[in-house]
C-alpha cells in the first residue's frame, strides 16, 4: 500500500483531529522582531507576539520556511513514505509555496505541493477534505482536482484590527492608512484568488460587521453552507456576536472558532476579526 506523508505550514490551524493525526507534519514560519527570529507556534505564542509588538523599534516581519527546511523536512519523510502532499499558504501572502515546489526538485521522494490560495482553519478544512478524499481511495490527481474546485468557493472577509501594523508591515499604503484612521473608516479586507483587496469600505466598525454578516446570509441563501470559520487575532470573546447571531439565524451550521496565529497578527494586529467559509464545501 502506498503511503502518504501530509505537509502543512504553521499559519494552518491544527484542531485535535489533526493535532493527532500520525502522518501530518508542520514546518514553521519566522517571525522577525527587531532581529530577533522565532519560530512560528513553537517559541513565540500570540499572546508574547502582541506584548512584544508594543516595545518594537523597527516593524516586525515574517518570512517563509527556507528551501533547505523543506528539502530536509521531505528527505527524512522519504524513509518512512511513498509520497508527499503539502497544503500550505496562498502563494501571494508568502513565498512558503515556492520554496516547497523548489524542494520538490531536490528529493527523490514525489511531492505535490497545493496552494491553499488561503490560510489558517480554512487551509485546516481543505487539508482534512484531502486526508478524508485519500482514505476513500482517491489517486491525488483527484485530490487536488477536488481541493482546486472547493478552493475557488472559498469567501473570507476580515476587519483588521490595526490599519497602522498593516501599514507598517507594507501591506497598506500611507495615504489609505492616513484616510482610514482620520474617518473612521473600516475597510472590510477580502482575500481573492489568494491576495488581500479592499472590497468595501464602511464607515465604523459596528456597519461594517453588519454587512459582512450580510455576505454570509446571501451566500447561506444560495449555497446551505455547513460549516463557518470565525478567525481572531487574539482575543476570542471578539467573536461573541457574531457568533450568538449566527447561531441564532443558521442554528445547523457548525461554528468554528480559531485565532490566526503570529505570522498574520505580525501584519494584521490583535483585535483583527474575521469569517470564512467555502461555498462547495460538501
Amino acid at each position: 500500500m502506498v503511503k502518504t506523508a501530509w505537509v502543512t505550514d504553521s499559519t494552518a490551524y491544527l484542531d485535535d483531529e489533526l493535532k493527532s493525526h500520525p502522518d501530518l507534519y508542520t514546518i514553521p514560519l519566522t517571525v522577525l522582531l527587531d532581529g530577533e527570529e522565532y519560530s512560528d507556534g513553537i517559541d513565540l505564542t500570540p499572546q508574547q507576539l502582541f506584548a512584544r509588538l508594543k516595545q518594537l523599534k523597527n516593524p516586525p516581519m515574517t518570512s517563509q520556511p527556507s528551501v533547505g527546511a523543506f528539502q530536509a523536512l521531505y528527505q527524512q519523510l522519504e524513509k518512512d513514505y511513498d509520497q508527499i502532499i503539502t497544503v500550505l499558504i496562498s502563494g501571494k501572502l508568502s513565498g512558503t509555496v515556492s520554496s516547497s515546489e523548489q524542494a520538490a526538485k531536490l528529493v527523490d521522494i514525489p511531492v505535490t505541493t497545493f496552494d491553499s490560495q488561503i490560510l489558517t482553519y480554512p487551509m485546516s478544512a481543505l487539508l482534512k477534505k484531502g486526508m478524508e478524499l485519500l482514505a476513500a481511495g482517491n489517486s491525488i490527481e483527484a485530490i487536488i482536482e477536488e481541493l482546486e474546485q472547493i478552493r475557488e468557493t472559498n469567501e473570507t472577509y476580515v476587519l483588521v484590527g490595526s490599519l497602522e501594523q498593516l501599514h507598517r508591515g507594507g501591506r497598506m499604503s500611507g495615504l489609505q492608512f492616513f484616510l482610514g484612521s482620520m474617518l473612521n473608516v473600516k475597510p472590510i479586507i477580502s482575500i481573492e484568488k489568494g491576495a488581500l483587496a479592499v472590497k468595501e469600505k464602511i464607515r465604523g466598525e459596528k456597519k461594517a460587521k453588519e454587512k459582512i454578516l450580510d455576505y454570509f446570509r446571501s451566500a447561506y441563501e444560495k449555497y446551505q453552507i455547513k460549516e463557518v470559520y470565525l478567525l481572531f487575532g487574539l482575543h476570542e470573546s471578539h467573536t461573541d456576536d457574531w457568533r450568538m447571531e449566527l447561531k441564532e439565524q443558521f442554528p445547523q451550521v457548525e461554528i468554528i472558532c480559531c485565532p490566526l496565529g503570529a505570522v498574520i497578527g505580525v501584519h494584521a494586529g490583535e483585535n483583527t476579526l474575521g469569517i470564512s467559509w467555502f461555498n462547495g464545501l460538501k
